[in-house]
């Protein structure tokens, strides 16, 4: 099957999605096929991968189904968690079986919700909003009904949901249960055997009851359905819409028909951008391994992943991804990355015994127990195998796995909409509001001088309809496309059009560290030896041909340091693949990685190893004897500072020299490396010496386990860490610059998480307790938010900086805690466990290169290049359109106004109108056409990002847009009627209505012109020159060619009136200058203001 090809089941209820290579394309059969509803005897069995082919260490597959029906759509799918408690039999987990009933919470299912009236059902659960309840809503919201964050939920509802969120915390999943059980426990829950696996004949009843291993979607709305979303869900169209009608009953069939092609040009424009960038949110399951290492009935086979079921025995070895939660029976070596789950920078190294009783108990932030990283004895789906190899028992599948919860949080959270979007949605109801008023104000004037009330109201509703600008929308979304265009070839991709303006208005950005602020890879920053601490971070990255910094000494490592680095190199079991990358263990790799630097080779060529003694967490060290070059057998040694100086009786300063490592040395050495460990490095000594045993292989304890001696040479030892990204300390300090404030959430240490965080410049003190609510400390702890309220957690997270040990449900309450505030937040991540939060935040910012189809799929926005920095360019990008979207209001809406007011006056006094209906098309052409749009692309302002970043509930028409359209306007209205009362003294002739209309006309490319950014130099924008420029000539040729002097009424007018009009002009071009210098006075006011700190 092709790529993103779905193939029908042979019963219609479901389609199971292939989006990973090489899958199989077999045919359907009943028993085949995937059911959607969990009933009993219809769990057939799932399509079988034994055809497959061998497994494929970095291949991914899609194991999704779309339900054909949302109403059988449990939107969070955990039907098969069973467990009351921990305390509970050694019974596995059980599916629902029986049906349940319309407001009953399923009581074996903590995070699926019946078809209740009674629970509220989460955004995206299946239940389809009626058409109907859509426009109702839309017109709620034309009319000014919120539709910001802070809607107002029914008390009935929010209890109801409380005690279901009670519930489902009081529930635990498979892996929390199983990894405080034994082995055997385990085995004996499900019935399975741990060398043969499970038999043939057991598959049948535990697919009925479990399902396939795979995560069920809602259908996919229809094209046409998301076509027209766009009409009922905005109310500018909406009232666009409206005015097309009226126009068309009116019989100006021509406006109506210009209204409805921008409607649809704008609608297609947006739809066609979307439609690009949006991909489905089946590649969820790219994380899941395409085949897995599965025994069963004693058989060695590699199926495809989704084919799993509780209980199944799967093997797995370096570079697998874990396809399934497993409990680990065997782990031999084995380290596994959980950081795209966890977000620890370290992997974990697993064991087989069971957790004590108090860790590994809290799933999510759910409990008080202490995470999934402390799980030692669980293999977690969709994690990788960095080193060693393992085998195990599946516990659980599908969306009861923790890959699945986070799979649930998504689901849980609702479609955010952007300031943009809401300040669009008010003004919407400020032009209706207005309309009606000139309407009501037309008919009173009517009545006032008793002509025709009918008359009136015709009058009426052709100038509201008229001072409605039809071409804002259109060019709102011609704005948004180029800004989206810029961006991309900035390496950043805007999934949806709105987002692209959103990023200006951000005010808080929380990130991920693990993989967004660092590079997800452990790094040799720091070579120690007696007594000298060299820093590698200036060379780490470092381009060979830029010329040194004068600040940064020469890089001349010692003899001592290239030993330890070389002893780092052949104690080390990291290897480099057919791609040319060093594999492994991730300290391991490290020290590989950092040989190049010092222009060592691999030592391991020459190195011909007789024996090893492994790392384990007894010995805390790792030692391998042999020969170098084919001398003498050697023993070397790497290891915990401790660990190791307690086997050294010398250290190294040369190969000729090897003093005495005397009590006050080794105080020394313990001190720096405490002093490089509290800046959350890890350390690794390393030590070498001659074995202890005469027969030249290292002594034996504990019935096997080498012992190395304790006569070795202390060498010295390398610190590394998981370095910041390049250039992101620059951003963090733009971005603060700019008002933006910069949060980091990990799930990493609180040492580690400072120790980055002082890099970066990011002001921030330790914890000072364990409780929440000190108010002196920068750092919190996951522990201390559980024990805080959703109140006090607002009222502290503007003076965290840093958030340590979270989960993604605490990610979740702090992005919630922001926004409660009147923040504007942007989340960046890379990780399974920030998708929930990036789906949350007003803005989702995900890795593209590191990040995970999770996180990619909740954003709204990708790094290309997972370069944070980017985000700068991308902030000035979305406030430099806002203010260019305010910049074509202004002209677009004093142009309306001031012909309104023309003709208002004109009615009011019962004299002739001062321009004809061509004359207004004209105007009505330069109001939408092409000085509007030109406006639309005024360059990106230098100084915008001293700009503090707009409220979210802040109007797009604020009080000084307010100011400056009543202005442009007024000009254009004053200087029109001065031309036009002083032209009527002998009664209206055509030169004196061609006066009138090209007055109107000079003094509205003035405000075109004038409307340009406030700090834009007259002719930068080219594009705003050359629009005007032609405008300006299109008048003359109507005032002065023949054929259109007939068509539009015109006259020629001789040079002296010319020059009078541009004598106007200039005046109002000047009065311009004057306001425009009065704005940015006020804006550096502002600034000033902002930056000592009165606001």
């Amino acid at each position: 099957m092709s790529n993103g090809v779905a193939s029908s089941t042979a019963y219609g209820r479901s389609a199971h999605a292939g989006l990973g290579k090489g899958f199989p394309s077999t045919p359907e059969t009943p028993s085949a096929a995937f059911l959607s509803l969990d009933e009993p005897g219809t769990g057939l069995s799932p399509q079988q991968g034994s055809n497959g082919g061998p497994s494929g260490g970095y291949a991914y597959s899609t194991t999704l189904r779309r339900q054909a029906s949302s109403d059988h759509f449990q939107l969070l799918g955990r039907s098969s968690s069973p467990h009351a408690s921990s305390s509970s039999s050694l019974s596995p987990y059980r599916k629902r079986t029986g049906s349940t009933g319309p407001g009953e919470y399923q009581p074996d299912n903590p995070y699926a919700y019946a078809n209740s009236p009674s629970v509220p059902r989460p955004s995206g659960s299946g239940g389809e909003e009626g058409l109907l309840d859509r426009v109702l809503r839309a017109g709620r919201r034309l009319v000014g009904a919120s539709g910001g964050y802070e809607a107002v939920v029914d008390s009935a509802e929010e209890e109801a949901r409380t005690r279901a969120e009670t519930e489902r915390r009081q529930r635990e999943t498979p892996s929390a249960i199983y990894a405080h059980k034994s082995v055997e426990d385990t085995i004996k829950a499900f019935s399975t055997d741990p060398t043969s696996g499970l038999s043939n004949t057991q598959l049948p009843a535990l697919l009925a009851r479990y399902g396939a291993n795979e995560f069920s979607v809602p259908p996919s709305e229809p094209l046409a359905l998301k076509f027209a979303k766009q009409v009922y869900e905005n109310p500018l169209i909406l009232l666009l819409l409206g005015s097309s009608v009226v126009s068309a009953l009116l019989g100006s069939y021509d406006d109506a028909i210009c209204v409805v092609i921008a409607v649809a040009i704008v609608l297609t424009v947006g739809f066609v951008q979307e439609q690009r960038s949006e991909k489905s949110l089946e590649a969820l399951n790219k994380l899941v391994p395409h085949y897995c290492h599965l025994v069963r009935n004693s058989q060695q086979i590699s199926p495809l992943a989704n084919t799993l079921l509780p209980g199944d025995l799967v093997t797995f070895s370096v570079g697998d991804r874990v396809p399934a939660d497993v409990r680990l029976i065997s782990a031999i070596g084995l380290e596994i990355d959980e950081s795209a789950l966890t977000g620890e920078t370290r992997p974990s190294r697993k064991r087989v015994e069971e957790c004590v009783s108090g860790v590994g108990e809290d799933t999510h932030g759910e409990g008080g127990g202490k995470g999934l990283g402390e799980r030692r004895c669980v293999g977690f789906m969709g994690t990788l195998v960095r080193s060693g190899h393992g085998s195990g028992i599946v516990v659980a599948t599908g969306t009861d796995t923790e890959f699945g919860v986070i799979f649930s949080m998504m689901q849980d959270v609702e479609e955010k909409r952007t300031p943009l979007q809401m300040a669009m949605d008010d003004l919407a109801k400020r032009l209706s509001i207005f309309s009606f008023g000139v309407i009501g104000v037309i008919i009173i004037i009517g009545v006032w001088q008793k002509r025709g009330w009918l008359e009136m109201f015709t009058i009426g509703v052709s100038l509201a309809v008229a001072a409605i600008p039809e071409g804002l929308p259109i060019v709102t979304t011609v704005t948004l496309a180029l800004g989206v265009l810029r961006m991309s070839k900035r390496k950043a991709i805007v999934k949806k059009l709105h987002s692209v303006e959103a990023l200006g208005s951000v005010s808080v950005i929380c990130s991920d560290k693990t993989g967004t602020l660092t590079t997800n890879e452990m790094t040799v920053t720091h070579l120690y030896a007696v007594d000298d601490l060299m820093d590698l971070t200036p060379h780490v990255n470092k381009d060979p041909f830029a010329p040194r910094h004068p600040d940064h000494p020469a890089f001349t490592p010692s003899h001592a340091m290239l030993k330890t680095a070389t002893i780092g190199s052949v104690c080390n079991n990291a290897f480099r693949n057919e791609t040319g990358l060093n594999v492994g263990q991730a300290t391991e790799v490290a020290l590989l990685n950092v040989l190049p630097l010092l222009q060592r080779e691999d030592e391991r060529k020459n190195f011909t190893r007789k024996s090893e003694c492994p790392f384990s967490s007894e010995n805390k060290f790792m030692a391998v004897t042999g020969s170098m070059n084919g001398g003498a057998d050697m023993v070397y040694l790497k290891g915990a500072p401790e660990a190791v100086l307690a086997r050294c009786r010398y250290y190294y300063v040369t190969d000729s020299s090897t003093p005495s490592l005397d009590p006050a040395t080794q105080k020394l050495i313990l001190e720096r490396t405490k002093e490089v460990s509290k800046r959350g490095l890890r350390v690794i000594a390393m030590a070498y010496g001659f074995p202890s045993a005469p027969n030249g292989k290292a002594a034996s304890v504990n019935g096997g386990v080498e012992d190395p001696g304790n006569d070795l040479i202390f060498v010295g030892f390398e610190a590394m860490m998981d370095p910041p990204r390049k250039g992101v300390a620059h951003a963090v300090s733009a971005l603060h610059g700019a008002g933006v404030q910069v949060v980091m959430i990990t799930g990493d240490a609180e040492a580690t998480a400072l120790a980055i965080a002082r890099e970066l410049g990011l002001k921030v003190n330790p914890s000072h307790s364990h409780s929440a609510h000190s108010a002196l400390t920068s750092c919190m702890l996951g522990t201390q938010i559980d024990q805080l309220s959703e109140r006090e957690l607002i009222e502290r997270v503007p003076n965290v900086t840093v958030f340590a040990r979270t989960t993604p449900r605490h990610k979740m309450a702090i992005v919630k805690a922001w926004q409660m505030r009147g923040a504007v937040v942007a989340m960046t991540g890379d990780g399974v466990n920030d998708s929930p939060a990036l789906k949350m935040a007003d803005i989702g910012i995900s890795m593209g290169k590191s990040g995970t189809d999770v996180a990619k799929e909740a954003a709204d926005v990708i790094l290309v290049d997972d370069d944070f920095s980017s985000i700068l360019p991308a902030v000035e990008e979305g406030k430099s359109i806002f203010y260019n979207i305010q910049n074509f209001l202004s002209f677009q809406l004093s142009t309306a106004v001031a012909a309104l007011s023309l003709i208002t006056i004109s009615t009011l006094f019962e004299l002739a109108n001062p321009l004809n209906a061509m004359q207004i098309l004209f105007i009505n052409i330069l109001m939408d056409g092409p000085p509007a749009q030109a406006l639309g692309v005024d360059p990106v302002d230098r100084e915008i990002m001293k700009r503090p970043p707009r409220k979210k509930n802040e109007q797009i028409l604020s009080s000084r847009l307010m100011m400056r359209i009543g202005f442009s306007a007024a000009m254009i209205v004053l200087g029109t009627l001065f031309v036009y009362v002083y032209e009527m003294g002998d009664g209206i002739t055509r030169r004196d209505q061609t006066m009138t209309f090209t007055c109107f006309v000079f003094l509205d490319l003035v405000s075109a012109l004038q409307n340009r950014g406030l700090t834009c130099a007259m002719f930068r924008n080219r594009m705003l020159s050359l629009t005007v420029g032609v405008s300006f000539v299109a008048q003359l040729a109507l005032v002065y060619v023949p054929i259109l002097q007939h068509v539009f009424q015109t006259e020629a007018l001789s040079l002296r009136d010319l020059l009078t009009l541009l004598g106007l002009a200039g005046t109002s071009m000047v009065a311009h200058e004057g306001r425009r210098w009065w704005e940015r006075k006020m804006g550096a006011d502002e600034v000033w203001v902002r930056g000592a700190g009165v606001v």
